[in-house]
């Protein structure tokens, strides 16, 4: 999918929003969510998305929606350090299909590393589903942190 198109409101993102399917959310205010991912690149690994922009990727959201983002990830991610105590995170915004993205809400995501681990970042649908309970368990910790 290009940079170009028109905002799916069946996307995965915009069904977690809808409360059609379920999220294991760790963070919530009136502008933001922030839950796990279930295919986790990591430990821990959370994605931010905005609760009112339909924007598609980062040339497509309003400011005011972006500003809202990231403050969000940037309290995610002390949380997330809080909890996991990881030798770094990797933040990363993918626009457009050429460069990663596969959901097409703008999303960012969070992700510990810790030393050793490969750095490396996989497209979604090549690796294992999480376990549900323990990333209930995760997001507890997480959330303990707030």
């Amino acid at each position: 999918m290009s940079l170009d198109g028109i905002y799916d409101e069946g996307n995965p993102f915009a069904l977690i929003l809808a409360g059609k399917i379920p999220s294991t959310k760790i963070y919530e205010d009136e502008h933001t969510l922030a839950f796990l991912d279930i295919m986790p690149q990591s430990k821990g690994h959370s994605l931010v998305i905005s609760k009112w922009s339909r924007a598609r990727n980062i040339l497509e959201i309003e400011p005011e929606a972006l500003t809202q983002v990231m403050a969000t990830v940037q309290k995610v991610a002390r949380a997330v350090r809080g909890a996991l105590n990881p030798d770094g995170l990797h933040i990363a915004q993918f626009n457009g299909a050429p460069a990663g993205q596969t959901v097409f809400h703008l999303h960012v995501h969070i992700v510990p590393r810790w030393e050793g681990q490969p750095a490396g970042f996989a497209a979604h649908g090549n690796g294992p589903m999480a376990d549900a309970d323990a990333l209930r368990a995760l997001a507890d910790e997480i959330r303990a942190h707030f």
